[in-house]
């Protein structure tokens, strides 16, 4: 019997202890325009974003330009850097700033020395410009 009553106990504590915290739960507020949403915690490329990137990449690793890459996902910005040799600096790198993205675009193309080689709304806008790197003029 005693064990009944044990075991009764603890159900009965256990499902108090389930509504106490479900009335701690902080109340949900709508209509409120004051109250802004969080941002997130670290940006990073989306996958269609991730896709694209990796299609310029894979074509330059099978021409023999690039061979290694990193991504970097901060909590202002993401960075995919790109590296001829895994050792060095990296020779491009394409960024995500959501921040920029109202004024000069949220993604930029930056060389190796630190110079923005170029700004845009648009990813594919950025990626022409490696993409040209991969064309060459062949002589008939």
């Amino acid at each position: 019997m005693t064990a009944n009553i044990k075991e009764d106990r603890l159900l009965d504590n256990s499902d108090e202890s389930v509504t106490s915290l479900a009335s701690l739960r902080p109340a949900t507020t709508t209509g409120h325009s004051n109250q802004q949403p969080k941002p997130p915690q670290q940006v990073c490329f989306h996958r269609m974003e991730l896709m694209n990137i990796l299609n310029v990449y894979g074509r330059m690793v099978a021409a023999g330009e690039w061979r290694d890459y990193a991504i970097d996902t901060l909590k202002d910005r993401a960075v995919f850097s790109i590296f001829r040799r895994s050792s060095e600096m990296p020779i491009y790198r394409i960024e995500k700033n959501p921040k920029l993205a109202r004024r000069q675009g949220a993604y930029s193309l930056i060389s190796q020395q630190g110079q923005i080689l170029k700004r845009g709304h648009e990813l594919d806008s950025i990626l022409k410009l490696l993409n040209q790197k991969l064309l060459k003029v062949v002589e008939s």
